[in-house]
């Protein structure tokens, strides 16, 4: 029987779920995932159990937070003064915007705190810092 390996490309089903028991993401009710082994186009931990299975084969898998999105950073984690916010826009906690990173790149944030004087902006990925736990069907390697 053929296994995953680097370079090939695979369709899965999957559900990632947080420790307790939180479903965050699934391909339940859509197409399967689709991604190449080895591009980097999902975290390193998601990559790591893929390989070596056989088409037809599920897995229960825990990934810890260094293969998983990297610990919470709270240097990600800024104050804007609120007359720094352009006028056209409103913030609410829980929207995304997007702004200027430090060497001009655009980087996603999410509204944590809005203030008379202030918003609190947090870049840091909504699942760093979380352990995750995928439950994961090898559909097809091509």
């Amino acid at each position: 029987m053929a296994t995953a390996k680097k370079g090939d490309s695979v369709k899965i089903n999957y559900t990632g779920k947080l420790v307790d028991g939180t479903v965050f993401d699934t391909s339940e009710g859509h197409e399967p995932l689709g991604i190449t082994l080895g591009s980097g186009s999902v975290i390193p931990g998601f990559e790591e159990a893929v390989l070596g299975m056989g088409v037809g084969e599920s897995k229960n898998v825990t990934i810890p937070v260094d293969k998983a999105y990297g610990p919470r950073n709270e240097e990600m984690v800024i104050k804007a003064p609120r007359a720094h916010v352009p006028d056209d826009i409103d913030p609410q906690v829980g929207q995304q915007l997007e702004m200027g990173g430090p060497k001009g790149e655009m980087v996603v944030v999410r509204v944590v705190e809005v203030t008379d004087e202030h918003v609190k902006l947090d870049a840091n990925p909504p699942l760093a810092g979380q352990e995750l736990i995928f439950d994961i069907e090898l559909v097809e390697i091509a």
